[in-house]
């Protein structure tokens, strides 16, 4: 089985920029897609963005409304790690941050579709 590990969280300010990971461990040709969720305080757990491959070839990328044009995806398929770039920060991405993976190239919007989670990295961005 793969495990996940997210890092890269932390406080900052809005207008500024973050980079997370996601790193694979174990089992990492048994997937091909790893996507990012937040989830805020007092809220639901919300789809971020998520890339899937094939080989070495990426299949899909897809991005949520709210962090299209600000957040970009990316795979580092030599180190089995996964990068969420984040810019322009605003007050409303502060949530903790989880990756997740499954086994297929499709893109699933839902938590239910992940059968394994990370455990999060923290982001607060100050206004």
């Amino acid at each position: 089985q793969a495990q996940l590990i997210e890092s890269g969280g932390g406080l900052v300010p809005a207008g500024t920029s973050l980079r997370l990971s996601c790193a694979a461990s174990g089992r990492t040709f048994s997937f091909n897609t790893i996507t990012w969720f937040r989830q805020a305080p007092g809220k639901e757990r919300e789809f971020v963005a998520g890339i899937s491959w094939s080989g070495d070839s990426v299949r899909f990328l897809h991005y949520s409304d709210s962090v299209k044009d600000r957040f970009t995806i990316s795979r580092d398929a030599t180190k089995t790690v996964v990068y969420l770039q984040m810019s322009s920060l605003k007050p409303e991405d502060t949530a903790l941050y989880y990756c997740a993976l499954r086994s297929d190239i499709y893109i699933k919007t839902t938590t239910k579709d992940y059968p394994t989670w990370g455990r999060g990295t923290r982001v607060t961005v100050s206004s």
